[in-house]
């Protein structure tokens, strides 16, 4: 993806490698990374929902609860989070409330529930689709990297 400078790329593979992780401990393949302005790692996290028997324990919304605690919203507006994911409808609203500006993600919704087993369990609406319709501005920057981002399910 052009928008996406080398930073970009680094932060959205240490996202692809927190996923990996989650999976590895027997939860959903998800990770997420808060960078700030300057460019310092402020937070991190992975899905947790079979782990710690929280439906809500999606890696984006984790995030967004350990950001919100550490940083005031002036950290959090210039922030960026990056997911290894496209975030779910639960998870853009958690950007959103959270005064993050700025969402990079590595698999795009679709491609996502492709490679995982059918469930009536999808609410099939992108980030982009809920951010787009936010009081202000969220800027969504996505796909990028699915392959990579893919092979967590696959390999």
């Amino acid at each position: 993806m052009s928008n996406l400078d080398e930073a970009d790329i680094r932060y959205l593979r240490r996202a692809i490698e927190l996923s990996r992780i989650a999976r590895d401990k027997g939860n959903g393949a998800y990770g997420a990374v808060l960078v700030g302005a300057d460019g310092q790692v402020l937070a991190e996290a992975e899905n947790n929902q079979v782990t710690d028997r929280d439906p809500t324990g999606h890696a984006e919304t984790n995030l967004v609860r350990i950001a919100a605690k550490r940083f005031d919203a002036r950290t959090l507006a210039g922030a960026t989070l990056y997911a290894s994911a496209e975030p779910c409808a639960m998870c853009a609203g958690a950007v959103f409330w959270s005064g993050v500006k700025r969402v990079v993600y590595a698999l795009g919704s679709e491609r996502n529930y492709a490679l995982l087993p059918p469930s009536g369990d999808e609410l099939r609406i992108g980030c982009r689709e809920i951010l787009g319709r936010a009081g202000r501005a969220v800027e969504v920057v996505g796909p990028a990297l699915e392959d990579e981002a893919a092979r967590v399910f696959t390999g």
